[in-house]
């Protein structure tokens, strides 16, 4: 075992944020902390990536490169890390190479240190172009295994995954447990055969979603990891990332223990509590609680009570235990792939399918892309029937190359669009445009045509509900994106008796 103590990373400002109030956290209510963060001596500060630009974009009107500049500018001694999802960048579909390596270029010059890249079926060749082009900006490339737990994932499967990724020259690996369920004697055996196998460091990432959390993380600890991720309360635990100060108590007297300010960790604490109460309309008591359900299911905990509203939309509710029992049957025929965005999402649609009109009666598009190769190869084989099923409604064959191989370069085109509208043509501004393009939009017609200042209203106070009786609905989100470029769907939001049709987009 490692003698040396544990690095903390931070995520706080990004998958804190994400997991308990739907990437709603603004960047002016970021920076008051930065500077006691970045003196805190992190290994890193996750700042950056997974839904992050989306919702930055998409709901607060910012520009995702001009949040980067801010918050490498507050917080300069500290690394900045960002979730990348390979081969997607932030999106749910593949990119040309061209696109993926302007990204990650342009990424670097804003400040970015530290790239985390994974690939959702546990492909790495849908990471190669990420980490290649990490690597030549001078960055940090962090290597992703994305855990789960099937017939075909065993640990020497992980090891391999692991041996591959120091092979493709990356810096360190992260074994991410996006639904928390390995447990701890598992992640011990994980992290212990992959330190006897490879030289890189190795981070641990998971949740509290399931209550494994902190004991996966000392279990992880004793087996040599070198860095976990924590965040800071009331933007942890739950869904979230364990928290700090209570990472730091269960080491007390441990050997690997590491030494960050309490005082700080506190003044920290008291900053994001008044700003979590900011958000309240974003955030959820079924977030903020230990839900077993995710080892059941194997959904991430986000996921789970989005899902159980998608099954109210679609009046099957009542179905609930039948569409979650579909769910190992999917993911078996499709190749016992991860369950993480998107595969999560697109699973957990399937299943709901399933079960309204029968199996395979209704394939989603994903679905069949999946089984067909055109996400990546799957950890272990897709069912022939589905496979031919899948080949037979969407009138394409099956691949086995690299999906990407099969694009043709695009920042040539993004920039004649981009002038064609009359933006900058920047390559900060064409990979925004690649993936969100209507996003964009949008956000130079809010800066050409500001919406006019709102009218006063009259409130009229009233007694507050007791805690236990918070009513306020969690954000409603698509169980699964319906189009692969931009995964839009229209539902129906209710807020109190109002209902409010809207357009939305599963992000994570």
């Amino acid at each position: 075992m490692s003698s040396a103590p544990v690095i903390f990373n931070n995520t706080v400002l990004r998958d804190g944020h994400q997991s308990l109030a739907a990437t709603r956290m603004r960047t002016e209510q970021m920076l008051p902390a930065c500077g006691m963060l970045d003196g805190l001596g992190f290994g890193s500060l996750e700042t950056w990536g997974g839904a992050t630009i989306d919702a930055g974009l998409r709901f607060l009107n910012e520009f995702p490169f001009d949040r980067l500049d801010t918050l490498k500018k507050a917080a300069p001694k500290t690394p900045h890390m960002m979730l990348l999802r390979g081969q997607n960048i932030v999106q749910y579909t593949n990119f040309p190479d061209d696109v993926v390596e302007a990204f990650v270029a342009t990424s670097a010059r804003h400040g970015m240190d530290i790239f985390r890249i994974f690939d959702a079926l546990n492909d790495m060749r849908n990471i190669e172009t990420a980490v290649r082009a990490a690597r030549t900006a001078g960055k940090h490339a962090q290597g992703v295994i994305c855990y789960t737990s099937s017939p075909v994932h065993t640990v020497e499967k992980f090891i391999a995954d692991a041996v591959r990724i120091e092979e493709l020259g990356c810096d360190s690996i992260c074994v991410k447990d996006m639904a928390d369920l390995i447990p701890p004697y598992v992640a011990y055996q994980i992290i212990s055969n992959i330190k006897s196998r490879v030289k890189i460091p190795i981070v641990l990432h998971t949740h509290e979603t399931a209550g494994l959390g902190a004991a996966t993380y000392y279990a992880g600890i004793e087996a040599g990891v070198d860095t976990i991720d924590t965040s800071i309360v009331p933007f942890a635990n739950g869904t979230g990332q364990p928290d700090t100060v209570r990472m730091l108590a269960v080491l007390e007297n441990h050997p690997r223990k590491p030494s960050y300010d309490i005082k700080t960790l506190q003044a920290l604490r008291e900053h994001f509590t008044r700003i979590y109460g900011e958000l309240d309309k974003f955030t959820s008591v079924a977030n903020e609680r230990v839900d077993s359900d995710a080892l059941t299911f194997q959904v991430p905990g986000g996921m789970l009570s989005n899902f159980r509203n998608q099954l109210k939309e679609q009046k099957m509710e009542d179905r609930f235990d039948e569409v979650f029992a579909e769910i190992p049957y999917v993911r078996k025929c499709l190749g016992w792939i991860p369950l993480v965005t998107p595969t999560s999402q697109i699973v957990g649609v399937q299943a709901m399918l399933n079960v309204k009109f029968g199996r395979w009666k209704n394939f989603s598009p994903q679905a069949m892309q999946i089984a067909l190769g055109y996400y990546g190869q799957t950890p272990g084989t897709v069912d022939p029937e589905v496979r031919r099923i899948a080949a037979e409604k969407s009138k394409q064959e099956p691949i086995d190359c690299r999906p990407a191989d099969l694009l043709t370069p695009r920042m040539d085109h993004l920039r004649g669009e981009l002038k064609a509208k009359g933006y900058p043509t920047d390559d900060e501004h064409c990979v925004i445009h690649a993936m969100f393009p209507q996003e964009l939009d949008k956000y130079y017609s809010a800066k050409k045509n500001p919406a006019p200042a709102a009218a006063p209203v009259e409130v009229k106070s009233t007694p507050p509900a007791p805690a236990a009786a918070k009513t306020t609905p969690e954000p409603v989100a698509p169980a699964a994106p319906v189009d692969s470029s931009n995964g839009i769907k229209k539902l129906i939001l209710t807020i109190g008796d109002r209902r409010i049709p809207v357009t939305v987009e599963t992000i994570a």
